[in-house]
């Protein structure tokens, strides 16, 4: 099996994800229309937006951040349109007659009984499904977006997130067939196709307005793909050959903690030494802190938390490390977050500021849209987190989400590791 099956496979997948959830609306809208002439177009053209949206987060220059930026928000608009349009074409042409009048051309959705979907206007609606969509960044999604942000914009890049895009389509076209039939028999009763219709705007205009203010990402907080994730990691953990540079990724979810058993009383000391803690260098900006080194944070217990704002799985990870800061700060325990973008818009400062006080961290952040600390620590996951000894030393990694107690026994024992070693000195010097 090739990586692009794997791609593929992990697009499949994505249907069982709540990060599908906020884009349902706009596919669901079509259902029940021509499978050739609208549902092949639109899914088609959500796919390649996708894949060129995301691949958009490889290019540097500012350019790439506002065109993803102007995109959505165009994308915004028009599906706002389409919504109202479905909900009471009426009302939205007095209310937007230009606007809705030429929206009626290109989109051909509420013409009455008999309008037709061309495929041009289903694929517009396509291209701007793609402009919003932001599927979680499982194993599989995260190892070709690794390889976007380190390699650069490829040809091979490319082509992997078209085949993670068209795996997502096709249970996408599945799911939308079965509608379909669902659809049409509601047809049958006497105005229940009209009241469908006006069902589907309604969701339409409420996905519009959760992913304009950023609700659906607090919505998708509460949920979780962790399900999937195991798949995908199964499968990658049985063919990571076919992309060894980031092996690290298929290590996902493992732990280096050895087995249960305490030598020592009041904590382990029995953690491995990974390697160095490596330089936090490269930042283009850092918030809620000045620029930190490893120099200063010697004699301090550390723990590094790549994550990006648009990641669900970060966000479930975030309320935890937090609590941990804020918990073990007075003991020596210094959190440092990396925000590491998946997509173009997460590059924008702004936008991360904004993330930062919605999510309520006070911890520093370096913002890594150059992926220099990413790769310096060798890393190949959102969220990862490291920890680190007194002694400037990674003794355990942890990728994903979960184990909350067993990184929180980590924290401790490193801790109670580091008042022990300073004890030891004190007394040696004494």
């Amino acid at each position: 099996m090739t990586l692009l099956a794997i791609a593929y496979f992990g697009g499949v997948l994505t249907i069982l994800s709540p990060c599908i959830l906020p884009v349902l609306p706009f596919v669901f809208a079509r259902a029940g229309q021509p499978f050739v002439r609208s549902t092949m177009p639109m899914l088609a053209g959500m796919a390649i937006t996708f894949a060129l949206v995301a691949t958009l987060a490889a290019v540097g220059g500012s350019w790439a951040v506002h065109a993803n930026e102007y995109g959505r928000y165009a994308a915004i608009a028009l599906l706002g349109v389409f919504g109202v349009t479905l909900v009471s074409p009426q009302l939205a042409t007095v209310l937007t007659r230009p606007i809705v009048a030429f929206a009626n051309r290109l989109l051909n959705s509420t013409g009455g009984p008999r309008s037709v979907p061309t495929a041009s206007s289903s694929l517009i609606l396509g291209i701007a499904t793609g402009l919003l969509w932001a599927p979680c960044a499982g194993p599989i999604l995260g190892l070709v977006l690794t390889g976007a942000a380190l390699q650069g914009a490829n040809v091979e890049t490319t082509l992997l997130l078209v085949a993670y895009s068209a795996g997502a389509a096709t249970s996408l076209a599945i799911a939308l067939l079965i509608g379909g039939r669902v659809f049409a028999a509601m047809k049958q009763s006497l105005g229940a196709g009209e009241w469908v219709r006006r069902g589907l705007g309604i969701a339409v205009l409420a996905g519009v307005v959760a992913i304009g203010l950023g609700a659906d990402t607090g919505l998708l907080a509460r949920l979780s793909s962790s399900g999937t994730s195991k798949v995908e990691q199964s499968l990658l953990d049985a063919f990571n050959s076919n992309m060894p540079q980031l092996a690290p990724a298929a290590a996902a979810g493992n732990s280096t903690m050895q087995a249960a058993g305490d030598p020592h009383p009041g904590f382990r000391s029995d953690l491995p030494i990974e390697r160095q803690f490596p330089s936090l260098d490269g930042a283009v900006e850092w918030l809620n802190s000045a620029p930190l080194t490893t120099e200063q944070l010697r004699g301090k217990v550390v723990l590094v938390d790549f994550w990006t704002f648009s990641c669900i799985n970060c966000i479930h990870t975030v309320p935890y490390v937090r609590a941990w800061a804020e918990k073990y700060k007075d003991q020596g325990l210094v959190v440092i977050g990396v925000h590491a973008p998946e997509y173009a818009f997460e590059k924008k400062i702004d936008n991360v500021k904004k993330a930062i006080k919605d999510l309520q961290i006070g911890y520093p952040v370096a913002v890594d849209n150059n992926f220099k600390i990413w790769q310096a620590f060798q890393n190949s996951y959102w969220p990862a987190h490291y920890f680190i000894d007194a002694k400037g030393q990674i003794r355990y990694h942890h990728f994903g989400e979960g184990d909350y107690e067993q990184s929180e026994k980590v924290i401790q024992d490193l801790l109670a590791e580091a008042k022990s070693q300073k004890a030891g000195n004190q007394a040696g010097r004494g």
